[in-house]
């Protein structure tokens, strides 16, 4: 009889753990679209190893110029050849994996003129990729999850006016997430300034292609340092370590999985913000199996 309480005390004790577990845990963004070789968006979200996938990017917009998407040798938009992913983008959202368009990228001609011109951006967005009606929708019916910022060029003006808008569309039903692609150094000089609005979702922060705060073999103290700037300044509701998922991906920042597993997540995952890590991008991941290597870690 003396034996019987172990039994809820053992329950109470496995739910203590799962909470424990389920607090620290993060989720994984991958970036699609860049290249045609990295498989589909459905084979993307069928290897259940990304929480978020990044459709990038929208290449072309702002300053009155006609926006364009650009996959890389996926489809071809010019002829409307895109449409068809709206099937593998409900297929990614039926297993709970949030799909964003990514705007901007490194190659992209954009830039925001004023006020009006974000506010006409933010429109165009709206009817053609989120919950809006437009009869020339690029990826066809499928309503996205939100927007990424990968802001890494142009000016540093009105990206704040842009996000603004585009969060006033969460009032017409379904919420539209919004997500950046800063860059380590803080703060960040394209998109610093919108951060500061606190409607940021998730901010996968770049910890590559700039030395002065990412890993270098066995010297974690300038990631650390930059991961607690951004997890204490920037209002958003999670940070994400942004990482290269192959040495090839990036000129500099990859981190071995050994390291990342023993030295650098165990340093960051206590902080209240940890949201998880990003990779660029699903062609690298494909190369090293980077994101199967750590996601029980991650």
């Amino acid at each position: 009889m003396a034996s019987k309480p172990a039994r809820p005390l053992a329950f109470f004790c496995s739910m203590v753990l799962l909470l424990i577990v389920s607090v620290d845990a993060g989720g994984i963004a991958i970036y699609w679209g860049q290249n045609g070789n990295e498989g589909t968006l459905a084979e993307t979200c069928a290897t259940g190893n990304y929480d978020f996938v990044n459709i990038a990017f929208l290449a072309t917009f702002g300053n009155g110029q006609t926006p364009m998407i650009n996959l890389a040798g996926h489809c071809d938009p010019y002829s409307n050849g895109c449409t068809g992913l709206s099937s593998d983008i409900k297929s990614c959202q039926e297993k709970g994996i949030k799909v964003i368009l990514s705007i901007g990228g490194g190659a992209g001609s954009y830039y925001l003129s004023s006020d009006e011109d974000a506010r006409q951006v933010a429109t165009y967005l709206w009817n053609n990729f989120l919950g809006g009606k437009s009869t020339s929708r690029p990826l066809g019916d499928a309503i996205l999850d939100g927007i990424d910022f990968d802001i890494e060029g142009g000016t540093n003006q009105h990206w704040d006016d842009l996000a603004r808008y585009l969060s006033g569309y969460s009032k017409l039903g379904k919420k539209v997430y919004l997500t950046a692609a800063p860059q380590c150094p803080f703060p960040d000089a394209w998109v610093g300034g919108a951060l500061k609005t606190g409607l940021f979702d998730y901010v996968w922060v770049q910890f590559y292609n700039n030395p002065p705060c990412q890993y270098s073999s066995g010297n974690i103290g300038n990631l650390q340092d930059a991961w607690k700037q951004w997890s204490t300044d920037i209002p958003a509701t999670k940070i994400l370590l942004g990482l290269p998922a192959a040495p090839a991906a990036a000129g500099s920042g990859f981190i071995p999985v050994a390291d990342l597993t023993s030295k650098v997540l165990p340093a960051i995952k206590g902080s209240a913000k940890y949201g998880g890590v990003m990779l660029w991008s699903k062609y690298y991941d494909d190369q090293t199996g980077y994101s199967s290597s750590i996601k029980n870690d991650v």
